[in-house]
């Protein structure tokens, strides 16, 4: 297209050279398996294959399988297939044969070099004294290299138990009393997030911890809790340092944006996901848009391949182009941190551009075959991640589909620029989305538009928020401008999520594991192959515009026939073990006591409420099954103002609700015995408590706010998780005010309540807000059976999902659902 402005994609080549491939795959799948099995075993299956190998490629040098000089030039050549001979000259076969065989042979000897790899690390891993001390839970003095960044897991704690962080590490040293043992064991470290949420890689530290054994199928010896702070041995090394003076000046510099872009930008630019939005995460997840937050070639090429553009604008030289390019990935390998998942994709990602970047296509699938052979025989658990297998598949898809695709759109007249914009992220989508299906057991049904959507929106977002980092040691109000330009894009790729994932049957369920992914490949192909028919390509392209209008123009939907049902007035959300309990106003706006656990669940449940407003969100108390969720009813509402009890205990909570309220701009409020607030003729009123309770069985339960809700004419009693010692301060200070059609029971249904208190209540209606399964025995069979006894009909989360009471005709009716007909 002479006259138009550069492609970053040139012409895709006539024939890729694949010849590696079928080894990279054979050592992928080799070190899948072993990993998960016994060194003895891996060792045996290592020789069978070896020799196998061996044995073909033995052939091809003997001349059996028709090589050249071998004496049988010009002759005719048998091959037996069942029980049928078929001849020919050997010069019309005999390349194809022998091309072949190499190929097999070569692929046998790489699955046998990973199988002796693993063989090797496995004995390894079970010759470690720290076995035997995992074996017995012991307790020991150990001197720990972090390994890499430490990670939080998606829970925030259970009660009133602080989030921890899982910490990735080498055990170099352990001391169990006058015993010790210099190591280089591979161990994970579960430990409270105060201090060491803050280790940076290759930090050296000595704590004190329990041994106990891992859950398998990987190479970790031991699993190592703690809950006391490290003392540091050693600071990280200087590129770690610098890695993380340049990621917490990225943060600071987004923390003025709205929380969804605030998370958003580090995980695009470095993968840094510590602070996205958990159901941003979830959206993702629902969209198809996962990919873009994993570190994978394709976040190197778009760094890259920005500053080659930019150089290629001012006409600089092969060499400076070369020389410039290094530079910037070797600073997004600091930025991201050199980790091993950053290696793997600085490796791909360089090798794929500098491929590109040379006019060299056609080698770019050989260096990436070779890239997966050295990183899988380097670590072989990288086999098992979903990670490294999107980073691969999302560099396979940009070399191998993007550029025929591009140039497909050119030739139809699309703009260079935009050709690459809509081809990038569309290659990335279809070789990553099998993989996706596979973990999370669903498909996307709006992922190709949403990708379109976002797809052009993540280069400006990853190449500006990289400014803003490294702007940060030298300019903050800079790095905040930068960082402010970032949002505007990760704005639009949250609003597309949140859009897409809201849209009617979004997700479509499907088989998870192997067989799904399996699956899903095979209806891609499928698809693929009608494509090329113009009929068939007319209506693919007819049904991609329909998915496209539902992301654009359907707003947040119910999901689910008939809910929630007419005349609802309260509704007990399902967020397993945990409450979330949602008082119906006027329009789409409600009052919520508590967030439950999870914030994706109580997200949820809002959604298909079709909640958008909440003028008033109570915590009754500040365990994290309260509170928990609390980031989910943020998202995307408008939030008047956030009520709570006198105890901010535990402390870990109360800065987390803070922190989560303060950046969504949320005034944080006390609760007062007495207040009464009229929201939209909702009446809310505060029975208690009137201060923090103290030496109880537990202080923080006993210290929820009760309220007593008046609407329509019915009267609710949310009890938080109160135990006896407040409810007979109930019934002593407010006797007259207890009485209720609808009682939310007291702590999941615990043993722990006062028969006089339930007496009192009289409600006809209970809701026992509980997690199927949980490990308290919630709700207990003694408390059913006094509500039982005391006529109150009882429904329960576990059982029924979300629960409604609507007031129908003048009665009370409890919808669960999980059934459409109504409780009887």
């Amino acid at each position: 297209m002479s006259g138009g402005p550069a492609s970053p994609l040139p012409a895709p080549p006539a024939v890729l050279d694949a010849r590696l491939v079928p080894s990279a795959l054979a050592v992928w799948l080799a070190s899948y398996l072993a990993v998960r099995g016994t060194a003895a075993a891996v060792a045996w299956a290592a020789g069978g294959l070896a020799a196998g190998g061996l044995a073909l490629l033995a052939l091809l040098t003997l001349g059996a399988l028709g090589a050249p000089g071998g004496g049988t030039a010009g002759r005719r050549v048998r091959w037996w297939s069942g029980d049928r001979i078929w001849s020919g000259r050997r010069k019309h076969r005999s390349g194809w044969c022998r091309r072949t065989a190499r190929v097999v042979g070569f692929a046998a000897c790489c699955a046998a070099a990973a199988l002796l790899a693993g063989a090797m690390r496995l004995a390894a891993r079970d010759a470690s004294p720290v076995r035997e001390l995992a074996s017995r839970s012991v307790t020991a003095e150990v001197w720990l290299t972090v390994a890499d960044d430490p990670r939080r897991p998606a829970a925030r704690g259970a009660g009133g138990a602080p989030p921890g962080v899982i910490v990735p590490a080498r055990l170099d040293r352990v001391r169990v009393g006058s015993a010790g043992w210099r190591l280089a064991d591979r161990v994970l470290v579960l430990a409270p997030a105060e201090v060491w949420a803050d280790l940076l890689p290759s930090q050296r530290v000595r704590a004190t911890v329990g041994i106990r054994p891992p859950r398998g199928g990987d190479l970790t010896v031991a699993v190592l809790t703690t809950r006391v702070p490290p003392a540091e041995v050693a600071a990280p090394s200087w590129p770690h340092r610098a890695a993380g003076r340049l990621r917490s000046g990225l943060r600071d510099a987004v923390h003025g944006l709205p929380p969804g872009a605030a998370g958003l930008v580090p995980a695009l630019v470095v993968g840094d996901e510590s602070a996205m939005d958990p159901v941003v995460v979830a959206n993702f997840r629902a969209t198809g848009l996962s990919h873009l937050t994993a570190v994978s070639g394709m976040n190197v090429t778009l760094i890259v391949g920005a500053v080659l553009l930019a150089l290629r604008a001012v006409s600089a030289g092969p060499r400076t182009s070369a020389v410039v390019a290094g530079v910037a990935l070797v600073g997004f390998v600091v930025l991201a941190r050199p980790s091993p998942s950053v290696l793997r994709a600085a490796v791909m990602g360089g090798i794929a551009l500098l491929a590109l970047a040379l006019g060299r296509p056609r080698a770019v699938l050989p260096a990436l075959a070779a890239s997966v052979l050295g990183l899988l025989l380097w670590r072989p658990e990288l086999a098992r991640s979903a990670g490294f297998a999107l980073s691969v598949l999302a560099t396979a898809g940009l070399v191998v589909l993007a550029p025929g695709w591009a140039a497909a759109l050119r030739r139809r007249r699309v703009p260079a620029g935009l050709a690459e914009a809509v081809a990038v992220p569309a290659a990335a989508f279809v070789v990553t989305a099998p993989v996706l299906a596979g973990l999370g057991g669903a498909v996307s049904l709006v992922t190709v538009p949403a990708n379109l959507l976002a797809g052009p929106a993540v280069a400006p977002c990853t190449v500006l928020g990289l400014l803003a980092a490294v702007l940060s040691p030298v300019s903050e109000p800079a790095a905040r401008v930068a960082a402010w330009l970032a949002g505007v894009p990760a704005r639009w790729i949250v609003a597309v999520a949140d859009r897409g994932a809201a849209a009617p049957q979004a997700v479509l369920p499907w088989p998870a594991g192997a067989g799904g992914v399996l699956l899903l490949v095979g209806v891609l192909a499928g698809l693929f192959a009608g494509a090329r028919v113009p009929v068939a390509r007319r209506s693919l392209l007819a049904a991609g515009l329909g998915a496209l209008l539902v992301v654009i123009a359907l707003p947040v939907a119910r999901v689910g026939a008939g809910w929630p049902p007419p005349g609802w007035l309260v509704v007990a959300c399902d967020v397993a073990q945990g409450d979330a309990v949602v008082v119906r106003l006027a329009g789409d706006s409600a009052v919520m006591v508590d967030t439950g656990p999870d914030p994706v669940a109580v997200d949820g449940c809002l959604r298909r409420l079709g909640v958008r407003r909440i003028p008033l969100l109570v915590l009754t108390h500040l365990h994290a099954d309260h509170v928990g969720g609390l980031r989910g009813a943020l998202h995307g509402r408008g939030v008047g103002a956030i009520q709570v009890g006198p105890s901010h205990e535990p402390a870990w909570a109360w800065r987390l609700v803070a922190e989560d309220a303060a950046a969504h701009r949320v005034p944080v409020v006390p609760a007062a015995v007495g207040e009464v607030r009229i929201v939209d003729g909702v009446r809310v009123e505060v029975l208690a408590p009137r201060g923090a309770f103290h030496g109880t069985r537990s202080d923080p339960n006993n210290s929820s706010i009760v309220l007593r809700v008046e609407t329509r004419g019915r009267v609710l009693l949310l009890t938080g998780d109160v135990e006896v010692e407040a409810q007979r301060a109930l019934l002593r200070d407010r006797p007259g005010s207890l009485a209720a059609d609808v009682l939310k029971v007291p702590h999941h249904g615990s043993v722990y309540s006062d028969r006089d208190f339930l007496a009192a209540v009289g409600a006809r209606l209970g809701i026992v807000s509980v997690g199927a399964g949980n490990d308290y025995g919630h709700p207990s069979p003694l408390l059913l059976a006094e509500l039982a006894r005391l006529g109150v009909r009882t429904l329960r989360t576990d059982l029924n999902g979300d629960v409604a009471v609507c007031d129908q005709a003048g009665q009370l009716v409890a919808y669960p659902r999980s059934r459409s007909p109504p409780d009887p």
